[in-house]
């Protein structure tokens, strides 16, 4: 009788578990679809964020070509401009062939032609045919826009910029799915695969292109390759599931640039439904906590949905976190542009003003060649406007070095008298000039002879004090101070350097980004004054890598007060004395007068103008046009025929380096002896290694500093002695 109800009670339990896993599978399953469709839908906006991120880079990188087209047409000689236009990160060559003609120049000291280059496809980007990808001269994919120029309504020639698809790289998000999804660049038209970016899967699963991702994933079938090859024809979108290494998994390929570069990868199917397995895990428990009781199993339900609301919470917020970090790297990637941008504006303003005046000055000494004074004043304002032009460039130079780190301190011995007579000599004449009044005074200093970076405190206060002259009215009072504080150690002084003026002065909101590049103070009279803003930015650098401190207080209409703070190393001055009542009796008994040197110099207008400089010092100079020829010329010349080789870097055939190496190689007694001087626009600390290195003596930058050249000809010769 027991059994009797028993049985129909147990069959009863077993098809309400029945239902009820039933109901839980299904249940399962439906959350599985569910997740998996987010998931999907979470993939497709990340890759339609990387598309907008990548066909920004584009755009910016089109309006920037035109902007440069532009203003190449301004000038006399565009060949000139582009032959001398530095590299960046993401634009490695820019070239240019004039009209009518097939080849021209590049940026890389060669000649240019479109042969190689293949635009049949008929892409372009903001107007601007775009070229098939390709491995560059350093083994880089890239791609190259075209762009014309046109003057006067006419085209007179046609500007070529290559980039690189490495630029892409750091725009793109680390990767997505925890690293699990695999993601390539790919050229449409070539279907090569151009760019793997960083943290997009593991880096020994690389493919060459379209054809190779097809083999090496088994995705053999000829109906779906068909499908695809009509897909990226129409510039299409599509997805498809496939077996990739024995998982199955979701295959995109995202069109970018209407078709003209797809992103293409995938993402294993199980790292898409992650969640929703551990979903289904959690409902298995609950299924085997009913079994031993309802109850309990109710329970368990109710904390599993808890759980379950939680895991929700948690993609939502990894979702929205991921979400945001594309829509910044977009952020980013279109404030570096606008600032590019906004920098060639500057720089488009502030360089064209000397040049203008340069040229027009130059034009006017050709027209009043004959009247002596007119010479004169149009060579002084020359001279100052190429001045000019060269601190814009310097400035420029020294942001660059200072924002990759390859500032390097110069350390030597000085005294503070020549540094006050260094910086009088320069900014006293640009004071006079405004009938300012300059005001110096040191005081408290204890020792006068210390050891720094003498160049750099100069710079950092020329730029003080020149900009003390600039916003300053005509009239008015600067004040130059040096100030010994109480020293902290026995072996270091510490000083205070102060520049104060009763100029326009600065507002509050301005001081908080006075030491930020491109910045300067707005209003209708400093906007009169000439700069590239990036002046306090690289005097607070210098400062602070030399170890010390700048700070600025200051009020409209009542002037500034710039305070620099800075500890330099006391050196024994007794010695020092006397190398120096020696050195300098034995600089004045030394003469140029005499030399014959050698030069190699490819460029004719620098030749000419070395040559003329050194015949005013009675020298005797030999010009051959590259390396190769200084080598021959060397190896051909009688011993001790040459006094030293001035050797320019930068030159065809054989460069300045490889023509160094050569002579040092020659097996005759004065090739190892004969003073060779870099003479090169190489200016950096790094270009300094390589020439010595090389086994040059030592290193002179252009422009050619007469009263330098002299020095270092003269140190040369003492050491060969």
């Amino acid at each position: 009788m027991l059994s009797k109800e028993v049985s129909p009670l147990l069959f009863s339990i077993i098809l309400v578990f029945c239902i009820l896993g039933t109901v839980v599978f299904a249940v399962s399953r439906k959350i599985t679809e569910e997740m998996s469709s987010s998931a999907i839908h979470n993939l497709s906006e990340s890759l339609v964020l990387i598309r907008g991120t990548i066909e920004a880079i584009l755009m910016k990188e089109s309006e920037f070509q035109q902007l440069i087209a532009q203003e190449i047409a301004m000038m006399d000689d565009p060949e000139e401009f582009v032959s001398t236009y530095n590299r960046n990160q993401t634009m490695v060559k820019m070239s240019i062939i004039l009209e009518g003609k097939t080849e021209g120049v590049s940026n890389t000291s060669e000649n240019f032609s479109e042969e190689g280059l293949d635009f049949s496809a008929g892409e372009t980007v903001g107007g601007l045919p775009i070229s098939q990808s390709y491995l560059n001269d350093m083994g880089t994919w890239a791609y190259t826009m075209k762009c014309p120029i046109i003057r006067d309504g006419e085209k007179i020639a046609c500007l070529y910029i290559e980039y690189i698809y490495d630029s892409f790289d750091e725009a793109l998000p680390e990767g997505f799915y925890n690293g699990s999804a695999m993601l390539y660049i790919m050229d449409a038209e070539s279907e090569r695969l151009v760019l793997k970016p960083k943290g997009m899967g593991e880096r020994n699963a690389g493919h060459v292109n379209l054809e190779d991702f097809y083999r090496a994933n088994r995705i053999l079938e000829e109906d779906l390759q068909e499908e695809v090859a009509e897909c990226i024809d129409q510039g299409k979108d599509i997805m498809f599931y496939h077996d990739i290494q024995e998982q199955h998994s979701l295959i995109y390929m995202w069109a970018v640039n209407d078709g003209a570069i797809y992103l293409i990868g995938y993402v294993p199917i199980e790292a898409i439904q992650q969640e929703g397995r551990t979903v289904n895990q959690n409902i298995l428990v609950v299924v085997i906590v009913m079994l031993v009781a309802f109850f309990l199993c109710c329970l368990l339900y109710y904390l599993n949905q808890r759980q379950q609301m939680r895991v929700r919470k948690e993609r939502e917020k990894e979702r929205e976190m991921h979400n945001k970090q594309l829509a910044e790297a977009l952020q980013a990637a279109q404030v570096a542009s606008n600032s590019k941008t906004m920098f060639l504006s500057n720089m488009s303003h502030d360089i064209r003003t000397p040049m203008n005046a340069i040229l027009g000055f130059t034009a006017l000494l050709g027209k009043d060649a004959e009247n002596p004074s007119k010479v004169r004043e149009y060579t002084n304002k020359i001279m100052a406007s190429g001045q000019h032009l060269l601190s814009l460039i310097n400035d420029i130079l020294d942001v660059s070095k200072i924002e990759s780190g390859k500032v390097v301190l110069t350390i030597g011995e000085f005294t503070i008298e020549d540094l006050m007579s260094s910086v009088d000599t320069i900014i006293r004449p640009m004071a006079n000039a405004k009938g300012q009044n300059l005001h110096t005074s040191v005081t408290g200093l204890k020792h006068e002879y210390l050891e720094g970076d003498e160049t750099r405190i100069n710079q950092v206060l020329i730029n003080l004090l020149s900009n003390a002259v600039k916003y300053t009215p005509n009239g008015g009072n600067i004040w130059f101070r040096i100030i010994g504080l109480e020293q902290y150690s026995s072996q270091f002084e510490h000083i205070r350097f102060e520049v104060e003026d009763d100029g326009y002065g600065m507002t509050q909101e301005f001081l908080k980004t006075i030491f930020e590049a491109f910045t300067r103070a707005e209003n209708s009279t400093t906007n009169k004054v000439q700069g590239t803003g990036l002046g306090m930015a690289i005097t607070k650098n210098i400062v602070e890598l030399m170890g010390g401190t700048i700070e600025v207080s200051s009020e409209v209409g009542q002037g500034s007060l710039f305070r620099v703070e800075l500890e330099l190393r006391i050196l024994d001055e007794q010695g020092i004395k006397k190398e120096e009542d020696k050195a300098e009796e034995d600089m004045e008994e030394f003469s140029l007068e005499g030399l014959h040197l050698l030069a190699a110099e490819d460029n004719e207008i620098n030749a000419e103008i070395l040559l003329e400089l050194l015949d005013i010092e009675g020298i005797n100079c030999e010009i051959v046009e590259n390396g190769k020829l200084a080598v021959e010329r060397f190896a051909n010349s009688e011993e001790g025929e040459f006094d030293a080789i001035l050797m320019d870097v930068q030159m065809p055939i054989m460069n300045g380096y490889e023509a160094t190496k050569a002579i040092r190689r020659l097996e005759r007694e004065d090739a190892s002896k004969i003073p060779i001087i870099a003479m090169t626009a190489n200016a950096f600390a790094e270009d300094v290694k390589e020439a010595l290195d090389a086994g040059m003596n030592v290193h002179v930058a252009k422009p050619i500093d007469m009263e330098l050249l002299r020095k270092v000809i003269y140190q040369c010769m003492q050491r060969k002695d």
